[in-house]
């Protein structure tokens, strides 16, 4: 989770491609070269264990547009976490 607000942060679009599960991952994305993140706040986890498949992160992320607050649904897709979807709050 972490990584991938850094990667909002610097407009990494690459890295957030390759870290988006396949079956959801968009074509590219339209991020905003005005937007500046400002902070991370992880709220909570669930799963997402050393032996786990599955996991969840709810955290607020704040930028000069606003706050974005998600639970964010990760799965190991070939080893790797990958961000599947989320829910925003």
């Amino acid at each position: 989770m972490r990584s991938r607000y850094s990667a909002f942060a610097v407009a990494d679009e690459a890295y957030l491609l390759r870290t988006w599960h396949p079956s959801k991952r968009p074509s590219d994305l339209d991020l905003d070269p005005g937007q500046r993140w400002t902070g991370l706040e992880i709220l909570g986890t669930s799963g997402g264990g050393l032996l786990q498949n599955e996991g969840t992160v709810e955290f607020r992320a704040q930028s000069t547009d606003g706050v974005v607050h998600e639970v964010s649904r990760f799965v190991r897709d070939g080893g790797q976490w990958v961000y599947l979807e989320g829910t925003h709050r």
